[in-house]
């Protein structure tokens, strides 16, 4: 019997001591790639600080031609307006550069007027990532003010007959729907809780619901476009713009629903969305064309698969939202979350994703892919991956702090 307890107690110590190994290694790892964030940080703002000697007074970075050095840019009505101010603002929170602070708070002057703008439904693209981001690091009513009238701006593309906002305005007899609009709603559930008005709520749900029933797949892939009948509410096509073909899982688009499907639960705690965020999430990781390194293929079902181009934007945003997933689910689904994240991650601060200083016209990331169909932002940076890099450089590092 004294053996027998001599041996559990050896057992058990031994055990003990290699879980505390185990745990001790995830420190480790966690603190190295930690460490690496801040360098990537520094880097990042020196970058935007390189970009903003050649950006224009009142344009918006989009992308870079490299093949002429060259920096696109916008006017402050472009669906992307409000990812570089968002950038500045998530780097000033790492690293309290004042410089970042002014240039922000410069560009969101130009930007504001875009609150009345009734013919985009990117408006939480474009308010949310910037004056929401803002009023995180430092409450102001005049913030306040800017994003709900955005709420109110975007509310008016509802349609109660087909139960959605419109995305695209087009010809008569077209109501189109893109997988891209869930990630509006998180402004209109911003507004419902400032104001205690429901109305933005209910619109939200509405188009969740109307997106689940329409948009989805019976493997959880989405379709990039719906287009409803406006005058019936039902459905005239299902199709798409940007990916490689109507019936194929758009890399992007399958990371926009993702994305937005966890902050629906976030706000309404209903189990439908975060069963959905999880099949999902299951869709891409499992996923048999997803590369090792975690960075997917521009779309899953490229026909030039391994040779086809890499999104880094759409790795940015899938790992972004699966730290924010892992909260949410019990510990297995929550540690295979957060894993593959954080590979996405340490993928993108590394070559080839993360660009060299003073290259790249001052944008962090390489090779992101806009639209394929159109030949336009092809293998080049893109500022909304920049944007949700950053952010889940964010979502990470306040991971680390919390263990």
């Amino acid at each position: 019997m004294k053996r027998l307890f001599t041996l559990f107690i050896l057992l058990s110590s031994i055990i003990f001591s290699n879980c505390q190994v185990e745990r001790k290694s995830v420190a480790i790892q966690d603190k190295d790639l930690n460490s690496k964030l801040d360098e990537v940080i520094y880097q990042a703002s020196n970058q935007y600080k390189f970009m903003m000697e050649t950006l224009p007074e009142n344009r918006f970075p989009k992308t870079y031609h490299a093949d002429q050095d060259k920096l696109e840019t916008s006017n402050s009505g472009w669906w992307c307006s409000g990812f570089y101010p968002g950038s500045l603002l998530y780097m000033y929170e790492q690293n309290k550069d004042v410089e970042l602070l002014v240039e922000a708070n410069r560009i969101m002057k130009v930007l504001e007027k875009e609150k009345f703008n009734t013919t985009t439904h990117d408006l939480g693209f474009m308010m949310f990532c910037s004056f929401g981001n803002a009023l995180e690091i430092a409450p102001d009513e005049s913030y306040k003010d800017v994003l709900i009238q955005s709420a109110k701006s975007l509310s008016s593309r509802f349609d109660e007959k087909v139960g959605v906002i419109k995305s695209w305005d087009s010809k008569e007899g077209d109501y189109l729907v893109i997988i891209d609009n869930m990630m509006n709603l998180e402004l209109l559930f911003w507004a419902s809780q400032e104001t205690g008005d429901p109305t933005y709520r209910d619109i939200a749900i509405k188009h969740a619901d109307n997106t689940i029933k329409n948009h989805f797949r019976e493997d959880y892939s989405t379709y990039h476009v719906v287009n409803y009948n406006p005058k019936t509410g039902g459905v005239n096509k299902k199709h798409t713009a940007q990916g490689y073909a109507d019936e194929s899982a758009w890399a992007r688009g399958q990371a926009w629903g993702l994305y937005g499907y966890i902050v629906m639960y976030r706000f309404t705690k209903d189990e439908k969305y975060l069963d959905l965020a999880n099949n999902i999430a299951n869709l891409i990781l499992d996923h048999p064309n997803l590369p090792e390194d975690k960075i997917p293929y521009w779309d899953f079902d490229a026909p030039n698969i391994p040779d086809a181009l890499r999104d880094s934007s759409a790795g940015a945003i899938i790992a972004s939202a699966l730290f924010e997933l892992a909260t949410y689910v019990d510990k297995s689904a929550s540690k295979k979350y957060f894993h593959n994240a954080e590979i996405m991650l340490e993928s993108l601060v590394s070559a080839p994703y993360l660009a060299d200083p003073k290259t790249n016209g001052g944008f962090i990331l390489n090779h992101g892919v806009g639209h394929i169909p159109e030949n336009t932002e092809v293998d080049t940076p893109l500022t909304y991956g920049d944007y949700y890099f950053l952010e889940a450089i964010k979502r990470y590092k306040n991971h680390v702090k919390s263990i």
